[in-house]
């Protein structure tokens, strides 16, 4: 996870962040996670556990490196997850086909996201991600877009929002915002299963296909070249992790 003026890498039982601090500094925090999302492994749980593990970490980063600036902290993401609702709402309500209505509601939640990894310097601490993550696996200097980028989870999540909100909008009315829940958790574990098969076989056309939005979405808008100041820091989250992983 790239935040505003630092990066946060996860390993399979660590987790280590690095920052650049206001005077310049780099301060690197490592421990050992509590909750192991990886020991689930049924599917459709499997997905929702991984992602309850890497938000579970959160709350201890900002204790022990009470600097770092997460990327949804702010009043101009709090403004776009709020406008970005009320639009929503607004949709719900038109004269649309159910299906458009979800198709709308399904690209405009990405918006707050979209919003704020172009904040700041948060473009480029994502790209500075990938190139340090993507180079330790390749052996050689990777580029600013990478493969298992939550971004590629766009494609899938749209589909299966759209399809599980459908689904849903033809529940009773008192029984529909239950369901509307439902089918969002639901569509998050539908999503994260279609992203572990794109990921498993990204030879396939169809994989391909459902990478494509992910991955214009990494080029063209969400990651930046880094510089090297922030690729220092993304290389000493990730060899805090490795060697936590490693001992």
């Amino acid at each position: 996870m790239a935040l505003a003026n630092g990066v946060l890498v996860h390993g399979p039982t660590s987790w280590a962040c690095a920052i650049r601090t206001a005077d310049g500094n780099v301060k690197v925090a490592a421990e050992r996670k509590q909750l192991i999302g990886s020991r689930i492994d049924k599917p459709l749980l499997r997905g929702p556990a991984r992602l309850v593990e890497s938000f579970a970490v959160l709350p201890r980063i900002k204790r022990v490196l009470p600097e770092a600036q997460l990327p949804f902290e702010g009043r101009r993401m709090a403004a776009s997850v709020a406008g970005t609702a009320a639009v929503v709402h607004i949709v719900r309500r038109s004269r649309l086909s159910e299906t458009a209505q979800e198709l709308v509601s399904g690209l405009l939640a990405v918006t707050p996201a979209v919003m704020s990894v172009r904040s700041g310097a948060l473009a480029g601490y994502h790209g500075a991600e990938h190139i340090a993550i993507g180079s330790y696996e390749q052996g050689a200097r990777s580029t600013k877009e990478h493969e298992r980028c939550g971004s590629h989870l766009v494609g899938p999540l749209v589909i299966s929002g759209i399809v599980g909100n459908v689904v849903a909008a033809r529940a009773p009315r008192e029984l529909r915002p239950a369901a509307r829940l439902a089918a969002s958790v639901g569509a998050v574990a539908a999503a994260m299963e279609i992203f572990g098969w794109m990921t498993r076989h990204p030879e396939r056309r169809l994989a391909r296909a459902l990478a494509r939005p992910g991955h214009e979405l990494q080029h063209r808008l969400s990651t930046a070249e880094p510089t090297a100041e922030q690729l220092e820091v993304a290389e000493a989250a990730l060899a805090a992790c490795l060697e936590l992983e490693d001992s």
